[in-house]
């Protein structure tokens, strides 16, 4: 007996289905945030910034140069402005024999407090060697067997041990027994973390960048950065494939 065919078949079992108004909005709103939010907080932090500096400078400005008392509105930013020419004029006036008398006259008078020339002499130390040291910087990202074994953190190599440390901790003048200064950043603030003195044998030298890696920690591991020599191997097989595809399994 013939049958008549159903007029309006169901649709194959591997079509997926469309999505819900729903989950497309639900889509959309995401595409959105992942947009929208880092762009606001950038924006938030640099408004922060020039609102917080500009609440240091502008009592400092005279209330006869100060163009806000001849406008009726506010100008962020002027404080910044400011500061930038007072540090500019300061380092000039620093440059010549003057200038650097009166600062070692001052510094010799706060090396004469107890509390105060730690900390002094500490924060002096750290911006001379971030700002005129260009070998002070992070130069390499490793993997390091810590807090444990079988544990790997990502780590940024600063620089050899020097001093007391290389004289104690260097066993030989092989390159593979050097001692580094590795630096380990803690997640998701990657401006604390541990300073460790490890065997240059004992890290994994990896490809990434510092700022790659940076965004790998800060992110908890969430944004990993593309790994260059794997696409770069994919893409050299590509061309073999398109130019000799019989030379290729």
């Amino acid at each position: 007996m013939n049958t008549v065919p159903d007029p309006s078949p169901s649709p194959p079992a591997d079509v997926p289905a469309r999505l819900g108004v729903m989950p497309r909005l639900r889509n959309y709103f995401l595409t959105g945030l992942v947009i929208a939010a880092p762009l606001a907080i950038t924006v938030y932090i640099v408004w922060w910034m020039v609102h917080w500096i500009d609440g240091w400078v502008k009592p400092l400005i005279p209330s006869r140069y100060n163009p806000e008392q001849y406008l009726p509105f506010a100008i962020p930013g002027i404080g910044v402005v400011l500061a930038i020419i007072l540090i500019t004029l300061l380092g000039f006036f620093t440059a010549n024999l003057l200038g650097r008398s009166l600062i070692t006259y001052g510094e010799g008078l706060l090396g004469r407090m107890p509390l105060v020339r730690t900390i002094y002499s500490g924060l002096k130390q750290m911006f001379v060697t971030m700002f005129t040291d260009k070998t002070a910087t992070f130069n390499q990202v490793v993997l390091v067997e810590y807090p444990r074994r079988n544990l790997w953190s990502i780590a940024f190599v600063s620089s050899q041990v020097k001093g007391e440390l290389y004289e104690i901790l260097n066993e030989s003048d092989k390159q593979e027994d050097q001692v580094m200064s590795v630096y380990v950043p803690t997640t998701p603030n990657p401006t604390s973390g541990y300073l460790l003195f490890c065997k240059r044998s004992e890290l994994v030298e990896l490809d990434m960048s510092i700022e790659d890696a940076a965004k790998l920690v800060i992110t908890a591991g969430l944004v990993a950065p593309e790994y260059h020599k794997y696409i770069k191997k994919h893409a050299d097989r590509a061309r073999v494939m398109r130019k000799l595809p019989e030379a290729v399994d």
